[in-house]
Order: structure tokens, then C-alpha cells, then sequence
């Protein structure tokens, strides 16, 4: 009897040992197991992280490229408008009407580059106003190139074009800065 408690005890012993061993093998892998999914929900979050961050990025960099081409589209636009009242002035004055007609065909062509940079970035709601504006400018200035050098028969004429500046022009002009400051998160309030 007293030998098979003995051996009962050993093993008991062995076996006790066997298990701890067991459970802390088993307890290390799961803790193994629990640092690697901490490491890849730590990559997973990172990668998300610089995901937001480049996309924002391409936001605000998005947002740079337009509030720079409609910069110089506005300016662009507001020159060529105003090359064209400057050569309407030298017409009827008769003073230095070639001068004035190439700095016209200048702000024409400056017009032009900025609105086709405009094609290429601006959304469809700006290049609505944008595309109106270009149609009065360019009506503007078909009808004050037919004028030619001055005489006193365009005294009406010129009047009339003139007008049209105001009336149909610079809204155009202006209904087309509001649309990009719209775009561009500006307040008018």
C-alpha cells in the first residue's frame, strides 16, 4: 500500500508539474497570441491615420490649387473688362486706339489661359458662372472689335456698349466671384 501511495504521489507530483507547464505554455501563447493582434490593430490604426491625413491633405493642397486659379481668373477677367472699357475710351477719343487694342488682345489671351486652367479644376457649379461670364465677355468684345478706329457715327454705339458693361457684364463678373468665393468656404456675411 504504502507503495502505491508512493506512487501515487509521484505522479500526482509529475503530473502537477506537467499541467503548470501546459497552462503557462498555453498562457504564453495566448498572451503571444494578444500582443501580435495588439501590434497589427496598432499598424491598422496607424495606417488609417495616415490615410486621413493624406486625404486631407489632397484637401487643403485641392483647395490651394483653386483659390489660386480663381484668383488669377477673377483678376484675369476684371483686366480683360477693363482693357476693353480703356479701348471703348480710346475709340471714341480717337487717341491711341492700336495701343490700347494690344493691350486689349493681351487680356484676352491672359483671359483665355486662366479660364482653361479653370476647365481643369474648378466643379461644375463654378464653371457654370465662369462659363457665362467668358460668353458676355467675349460677346463684349466681338461687338467692340466690329467698331474699328473712331468716327462720330459710333457715338451710339459706343454708348451702348458701354452700358452693356454695366448691365450685362460685371454681374456676370460678379455672380462668378461669388460662386468661386462659395466654393472656397468664404463668408459674405
Amino acid at each position: 500500500m504504502g507503495l502505491l501511495v508512493a506512487i501515487v504521489g509521484v505522479a500526482g507530483t509529475l503530473g502537477a508539474a506537467l499541467l503548470t507547464q501546459n497552462r503557462a505554455d498555453r498562457t504564453k501563447r495566448m498572451e503571444l497570441l494578444a500582443s501580435t493582434e495588439q501590434r497589427r490593430e496598432e499598424r491598422d490604426h496607424a495606417a488609417e491615420l495616415l490615410r486621413a491625413e493624406q486625404a486631407e491633405a489632397r484637401l487643403r493642397e485641392g483647395l490651394e490649387r483653386r483659390r489660386a486659379c480663381y484668383i488669377t481668373l477673377n483678376t484675369a477677367a476684371r483686366q480683360y473688362l477693363t482693357a476693353m472699357t480703356s479701348h471703348l475710351h480710346a475709340v471714341r477719343r480717337g487717341e491711341d486706339v492700336d495701343g490700347s487694342l494690344e493691350r486689349l488682345e493681351a487680356s484676352r489671351l491672359a483671359f483665355r489661359d486662366s479660364y482653361a486652367e479653370a476647365q481643369m479644376i474648378a466643379p461644375d457649379t463654378v464653371l457654370r458662372s465662369c462659363s457665362a461670364a467668358k460668353k458676355q465677355l467675349n460677346t463684349a468684345y466681338g461687338s467692340l472689335r466690329k467698331l474699328g478706329a473712331a468716327t462720330a457715327t459710333y457715338g451710339e454705339e459706343l454708348a451702348a456698349l458701354e452700358g452693356r458693361f454695366h448691365a450685362e457684364v460685371w454681374p456676370r463678373l460678379a455672380e462668378m466671384k461669388r460662386s468661386m468665393r462659395a466654393d472656397l468656404g468664404v463668408d459674405d456675411a
